[in-house]
Formats: C-alpha cells, structure tokens, sequence
C-alpha cells in the first residue's frame, strides 16, 4: 500500500490530525487495530484552559486557549459534528474549605477577569442541588464536547482511510539509521509506504521498532463513571462543576442524553484495572457538593492510562526527516486536538507552527539534533 502520508494511533489526536490532512487533499491512511478505544473513550470532554490553568505549564496553556478558539472552526469542517455535543457551558468551582477556596483564588490570580466569584446564593440559583457543604463558588465561561461522538464522527468521515491493524516499525530510507528519513511503517504481514509518517498512538510509540530515540512516556491512570439521571432529578446540572474537597479534586459533566460523567482519579500505581478506592473516592467527593449524585444509576465505570510526559506537555514536532511526532497530551487530548492537527498540517506542508517549540519532541533525550521543518 502506498500513500502520502501515515497516521499510526486513532485516538483523538490521531483522528483529528487524519482527518486534516484528508481534508486538505493529501492521501492518507490511519492505522489502528481498534481506533478511539483509549483514553479518548474514557475523556470526559471538558474544553478548559482556565480551569486547567497550572502556574508551571504556561507553555501548554497559551496552546491549549488557542486550540479551543479554534473548535467550532475544526468541527464545521467534520460531516455530523452536530451530533458531538459541542456546546459552550460555564464551569463551576466549587471550594469546601478555606484551603480549596485559596487554590481557585490563585488560579485567578493567573487569569485576572476570567474567573469570577458568585454568592452561594447565586450558584443555588444557576444549580438547584448544590449541597450545604460548598462554601465558595468561581465560574469560568468555557465549553464542552462528547470525545466518543466526535471520534464517532472522525471515523465516519475518514470512512476507507481507515486500517485496522498493528503498526510493528516505522521503515526509513537507511535501514540501519533511524535518523535517515521515514519511508513508511511495517505491519505484521505488509507495508505502507509514505513519504511522511505521524506518530499519534499514544504510550505505544515507546514500542515501535525504527523510532529514532524512545519517547519519554509514563502511563497515568484514570478512573471515570457515567451516572444515570432518574427522571425526577433532571436535569441535575446544567454547568460543568469542577470541585476541590479538602484537597481532592473531583468533576462532574452533564450530556445532553441525561447522563453524568464523574471523573477522574489520577494514579500512577495499580495497572489499567478499575480502582476500587479511586471509584470510592470520586462518589464520595462528589456527594459532597452534589448530594444527590448518590441517588443516581452506575451505567459504567472505566479505567484508562494518559500518556503523560515528564513536564505533562505533549511531544509535538519532527524528530526525523519524514517523521512526525504527536502523543504524550496526557489530560489535554482532546482539548488540544484541533491546535495539534493543524500543526503537523503546517509541519508536513513545509511551514514551522507558532507555539509549538516548547513541545519538541526529543527535549529530553540526551542530544537534541536541530531539525529542519521541510
């Protein structure tokens, strides 16, 4: 099989930067056994550099606004899109000690004027089940998306693109040197060439043959529930409500079918299975602040790994002549989506993306080789 250019990973961020390229004309294929099957079926969707905000990842922030400036013009682009629950929805922070009240005041001290501060009368009035526990409220104008309807959506509109199989290595020109340009990627029992070749799969890269260094990965466990909403509770929330309890973060996401996502732990222990006392936690810190979240019906409960990377930024850039790579976003994959897909559209069109430096991808090797972008 040849073609001009190779996705290897279809979750979010491989999806998006797949279907940039289709739509600019260019011959692409995505490679994955089981496309948007990992943490983008987990990821909650929430769309929010401010509340995201951390004083230690500036660099990722100024692109994480950016990349959610540009989501209406990346989902217009998508057939459906309409259907992935895209809406702006503002953000609740809720605090129940003074410590937690303190963390949301120095987030906006970051941000003057983004955050504001409401009464407790106020926040009761915008939502009703608040519980007696909260003692300080923030808000924040942001935005949110179903992460499983837009890779439905994705998949959909690459349609053929799409290869459902094992990426083994990536083949360059000079067997012997994974410097020497990318040609294409090796499958159990075939190739496909290319002239270019995106690395978008997440803590896998770190496994594929013909990478030139190993990409500084870790996994990042996280549990995640959907809750059922029995009719007489609708609706439960119409915000997004972001809370710290006693210094435990926890958030809670309305769709517009009615359901709740609550979420999310962030372990570095215990392997991909469910975490018993993760899922204890998550309801018991959410009843908190929304008591009748115990009233609720469990549908699901999901455990992921985040490819994280050792600064929490993502690997975003060249590494070699041909070669691509996008992975390690962590939290952020599908906020960052759009913002990514358009960088490696500017990379392989031969033009260096502002923003994108602090992301290198070999910044923590041991020799960084300075790169062309062509």
């Amino acid at each position: 099989m040849r073609c001009d250019t190779v996705v290897i990973g279809g979750g979010a961020i491989g999806l998006s930067i797949a279907w940039e390229l289709a739509r600019a004309g260019r011959d692409v294929r995505l490679v994955d056994p089981e496309p948007a099957s990992g943490a983008t079926y987990a990821a909650a969707g929430m769309i929010t550099p401010i509340s995201e905000h951390r004083p230690t990842e500036q660099s990722l922030h100024v692109i994480a606004q950016e990349s959610a400036a540009r989501y209406p013009a990346f989902l217009a682009t998508i057939p459906g899109s309409g259907r992935c629950g895209f809406e702006a929805a503002s953000t609740l922070l809720l605090a129940v000690d003074d410590a937690d009240r303190r963390s949301f005041d120095d987030l906006a001290a970051l941000q003057p004027g983004a955050i504001e501060v409401l009464t407790l009368r106020e926040a009761r009035r915008l939502e009703p089940l608040l519980g007696p526990r909260t003692t300080a409220v923030r808000r924040v104008r942001e935005h949110r998306i179903d992460p499983r309807a837009l890779a439905t959506a994705l998949l959909a509109a690459l349609g053929d693109r799409i290869v459902r199989t094992v990426v083994r290595g990536i083949l360059h020109e000079d067997p012997n040197d994974p410097m020497s340009p990318a040609i294409g990627v090796r499958l159990d029992d075939a190739v496909i060439t290319a002239r270019e070749v995106v690395v978008a799969n997440g803590l896998a890269a770190g496994r594929l043959d013909g990478m030139p260094f190993v990409p500084q990965l870790r996994p990042v466990y996280g549990d995640i529930l959907r809750l059922g909403v029995p009719d007489r509770l609708r609706p439960l929330l119409d915000c997004t409500v972001r809370a710290r309890v006693h210094g435990a973060s926890v958030y809670l996401l309305p769709r517009v079918d009615g359901t709740v996502v609550l979420g999310a732990t962030q372990r570095e222990h215990g392997g991909p299975a469910v975490s018993a006392g993760g899922v204890y936690e998550l309801l018991r810190d959410a009843a908190a602040v929304v008591p009748a979240v115990a009233e609720l019906e469990l549908l699901e409960v999901t455990a992921r790994a985040r490819p994280t990377t050792p600064d929490n930024a993502p690997l975003l850039g060249r590494a070699a002549p041909g070669l691509i790579i996008a992975t390690g976003f962590g939290r952020h994959g599908v906020m960052l989506a759009p913002i990514a897909a358009e960088a490696v559209a500017s990379l392989i069109s031969g033009v260096a993306p502002p923003g994108i430096a602090p992301f290198r991808p070999d910044r923590f090797t041991a020799s960084p080789v300075p790169l062309e972008v062509s």
